[in-house]
């Protein structure tokens, strides 16, 4: 038994001036806490300590903050399909999305140590500080879970309680997600449709997120490599499934499906190229995570990748050495010198000018889709907020 069916408001009969991507994220959390409230009560009947310590700080994770641009974007694919009137399976779809990257943010977390998410601490270092022997004084090396986190006797020490504890922390979020997800499509008419996309999904992130390990273990630079990351890990995640199953819900033809695909690989790659330049000079206060993760890791992203490139053609040996691999947990000093480097190779100009490049492409193809102006002008408002560029003028998009 997953529990009742969640339903939410939605606007009154053929009162579509209501059916707004701010409308729908709004809306989503109601599902959300629907959703959640009967998950932790199936939890608590199961085993009153894993609902206390495991599934109820999931679901204050997943309701804590985020952006819920996948539950906008799928909310954008399904009115481009000419998704009116019922709004319950794509607000169900939206609620699915926001546990599902709640399982990649936890899961990240734990593969990257980043000690922050969200604006407090990240779910692995929270569960560490509940280790039954006590609160954990040190995280060491990060990333570090070592046959020497278990000790001789058996004994597992916080940090790697915390990070085990973690992994099964992102697997339940993705449980739910899961759940959620195949209720909604059996109740749906496109729900073969519906759950095509969501599979492929799942399988893309997990591609993603096994080749941007495979890259840092393999010190790999090269552009092809990096833009596969970014397209696999979150571009096709955060804008191009999103809109497609929204798109599946209310029965897009070919055409739409594919111009959809295409707005969203676009502005996906913008979203994350973005989001890699606010992990190597974002303000922590204001993204909610360390701005230094990427580079202490060496992460390969679009950025260092451009990097690398343009400080061998410059003959540019200093940075060439600085953004060479060399292990983890970078000092600071070797930090700042790579911020360095990103900028002075220009690097960081030529992400952002193809940052922009990319949103202005993910308009045109949406205009593709015929969609009338005012989901056409609610796209370019979501790509604003994803890529940090601003859309066209309003009276292009008449």
């Amino acid at each position: 038994m997953l529990g009742p069916r969640p339903t939410v408001a939605g606007p009154a009969e053929g009162d579509d001036a209501t059916l707004t991507a701010p409308w729908a994220t709004s809306a989503v959390e109601t599902v959300l806490e629907q959703v959640l409230d009967a998950r932790l009560r199936q939890s608590r009947g199961i085993d009153a300590v894993f609902a206390a310590d495991l599934a109820e700080r999931v679901a204050a994770f997943v309701l804590r903050g985020g952006k819920r641009l996948r539950t906008a974007f799928a909310w954008c694919g399904w009115r481009a399909a000419g998704g009116s009137g019922d709004a319950t399976a794509v607000l169900r779809t939206g609620a699915a999305l926001e546990l599902l990257q709640g399982c990649a943010l936890i899961h990240d977390d734990v593969m990257d140590a980043s000690p922050l998410r969200r604006g407090g601490p990240a779910l692995h270092v929270e569960l560490a500080g509940r280790h039954p022997a006590g609160p954990a004084e040190s995280f060491g090396t990060p990333g570090a879970v070592s046959a020497e986190s278990f000790g001789t006797t058996g004994a597992v020490s916080a940090e790697s309680f915390g990070a085990s504890s973690a992994v099964l922390a992102g697997d339940l979020a993705l449980a739910w997600a899961d759940d959620l997800l195949t209720e909604t499509a059996l109740g749906s008419p496109q729900g073969a449709r519906l759950h095509h996309e969501w599979r492929a999904m799942r399988t893309e992130m997990v591609a993603g997120q096994y080749r941007d390990l495979h890259a840092q273990a393999s010190g790999a630079s090269g552009d092809e490599e990096a833009l596969t990351i970014a397209a696999l890990k979150s571009a096709r995640y955060t804008v191009a499934r999103p809109l497609a199953l929204g798109a599946a819900l209310a029965g897009a033809d070919p055409r739409t499906t594919e111009a959809l695909r295409a707005a969203g690989h676009c502005a996906g790659l913008a979203f994350q190229l973005r989001d890699d330049l606010l992990g190597a000079f974002g303000d922590p206060a204001l993204t909610g995570k360390p701005a230094e993760d990427d580079l202490r890791s060496r992460k390969l992203t679009p950025l260092l990748a451009a990097a690398v490139r343009l400080a061998r053609a410059s003959g540019d040996r200093e940075a060439c050495d600085v953004l060479a691999p060399g292990g983890h947990a970078r000092p600071e000093h070797t930090v700042e010198r790579m911020r360095a480097a990103l900028e002075r190779t220009g690097a960081r100009a030529e992400v952002e000018a193809r940052t922009a490049e990319l949103a202005a492409a993910a308009l045109g193809h949406f205009e593709a889709t015929g969609a009338g102006p005012d989901v056409r002008r609610e796209f370019a408002a979501l790509v604003e907020r994803a890529a940090g560029v601003a859309p066209r003028p309003a009276e292009e998009l008449v």
